[in-house]
């Protein structure tokens, strides 16, 4: 049998969730950021993918999820900022790195729904300096945001994992593995949940392998405070509010609730 292609997002907070995975045989695993893993899985050169949540209402063809695997925030989470050089009632224009998706649509509700401006948007890599140079802030996601040194920068933050959870009291759902159905069998859906597993008791060494000396304390920190990997009840509410505010604001065509892979056991 052919080999699963598996894109995963190449930041820090993906990393628990393919811990070991490249040692099975039955996954072919690449690594490219969010809005790339969006992009292969709707032109079909991945057959699964962790794809910004926004993008599972903007496939092709309906998708199936891996039932209870996301990266998921309650709270602040670190990774995902707007970074501006001005009070946010004065913000007028914004750099939008362009690996977002799932942030960008979060940013513009929440620009209507409590910070209460109507930015221009304009789509940037993610280079903190060239951006601020444009705009009066920047969206930052990922590595990106987590590391950046905004303070020494003189830059205000916006954690927007904290300011969604203060609107609403419930948590966003980042990302989550989704595919065509039948795409992946009831075993390696249990291989994929078991990975996440595995990844989270591990998240010490996964944070150190992948931050080098340097970093690893606050890599680690952020995995154990800022990341959760759960798709349960409350963060299912928190993505149906997600969905229902980026319909109302026209960020998407519709909505619907993830449809999720079988698994093993009783139906």
């Amino acid at each position: 049998m052919r080999a699963v292609r598996l894109g995963a997002v190449d930041y820090l907070n993906a990393r628990p969730l393919v811990f070991g995975l490249e040692l099975r045989h039955g996954f072919a695993l690449q690594f490219d950021p969010p809005s790339r893993c969006a992009a292969l899985l709707h032109e079909g050169s991945i057959d699964v993918g962790m794809i910004p949540s926004i993008e599972y209402l903007r496939g092709h063809e309906p998708y199936c999820a891996v039932p209870d695997v996301a990266i998921v925030s309650e709270g602040a989470v670190a990774s995902v900022a707007l970074f501006s050089r001005k009070p946010v009632d004065d913000i007028q224009s914004i750099a939008a790195d362009t690996s977002s998706r799932s942030s960008n649509a979060l940013l513009r509700v929440l620009c209507y729904e409590t910070l209460g401006i109507d930015p221009v948007f304009v789509p940037m890599p993610p280079d903190p300096v060239k951006m601020l140079n444009r705009c009066d802030a920047a969206l930052l996601i990922g590595d990106a945001a987590l590391f950046f040194d905004y303070e020494a920068a003189g830059l205000l933050k916006v954690d927007l994992g904290e300011q969604w959870t203060t609107m609403t009291g419930l948590p966003f759902v980042w990302a989550f593995w989704a595919g065509r159905p039948g795409a992946i069998t009831r075993e390696q859906v249990t291989q994929l949940q078991g990975a996440r597993d595995a990844g989270v008791r591990a998240s010490d060494l996964v944070a150190a392998a992948y931050c080098g000396s340097e970093r690893a304390a606050l890599g680690q920190k952020y995995l154990k405070e800022n990341i959760r990997y759960g798709l349960g009840p409350r963060e299912l509410d928190g993505l149906r509010a997600y969905y229902e505010l980026a319909l109302r604001y026209e960020l998407v065509e519709m909505t619907r609730a993830p449809v999720f892979y079988p698994t093993v056991g009783p139906s």
